[in-house]
C-alpha cells in the first residue's frame, strides 16, 4: 500500500513503525540519551523510537525540542524517519537540523506498529511493506 504525503524533509528509509494516535512532545516527553518515550501515561511511554519510523499525528510542546531532536542525532538515540498527518513547524523545525526525513498530510490511520515500512520522503510518499 503506497501514501502519499508533502516532504519536509529529504530522504529515504525503510524501518519498522512505531506508530501512535497521541501527540508527541521532544522536550520533555522523549529522553534524548535513551530515545525513549518519557511522558508519563503517553500511549508509547517506556518504548523506544531508536531507529524506527516514528508515525504520530502532530508534535505538541516547547520550541526546545527541536534541539532535543538535534541532540538525538548527535547520540544515535533519533528515529530513522517521522511520518505526520499534520507537521507543526517544532518538528519540521527538528528534522530539518537533524536532517531526519520526514514526510506530512499522510493517513496515519493506515500504519501499524511493528509494519516494515518503506518512507521515500524526497519523493513524498509511504510505502507500508
Amino acid at each position: 500500500m503506497k501514501l502519499k504525503g508533502r516532504k519536509i524533509y529529504k530522504g529515504i528509509v525503510e524501518a519498522k513503525a512505531i506508530v501512535t494516535k497521541e501527540g508527541i512532545s521532544f522536550y520533555g516527553g522523549v529522553d534524548p540519551e535513551t530515545g525513549k518515550i518519557v511522558e508519563v501515561g503517553h500511549e508509547l511511554e517506556g518504548q523506544s523510537i531508536i531507529g524506527k519510523v516514528l508515525v504520530f499525528p502532530s508534535g505538541k510542546g516547547s520550541t526546545v525540542g527541536s534541539y532535543t531532536m538535534y541532540r538525538m542525532t548527535k547520540n544515535n538515540t533519533a528515529p530513522a524517519a517521522i511520518v505526520n498527518e499534520q507537521i507543526d513547524t517544532i518538528v519540521a523545525v527538528g528534522c530539518i537540523i537533524s536532517e531526519i526525513p520526514c514526510i506530512d498530510k499522510v493517513d496515519i490511520n493506515n500504519i501499524k506498529t511493528g509494519q516494515n515500512i518503506l518512507v521515500n520522503a524526497s519523493e513524498g510518499f509511504v510505502e507500508v511493506k
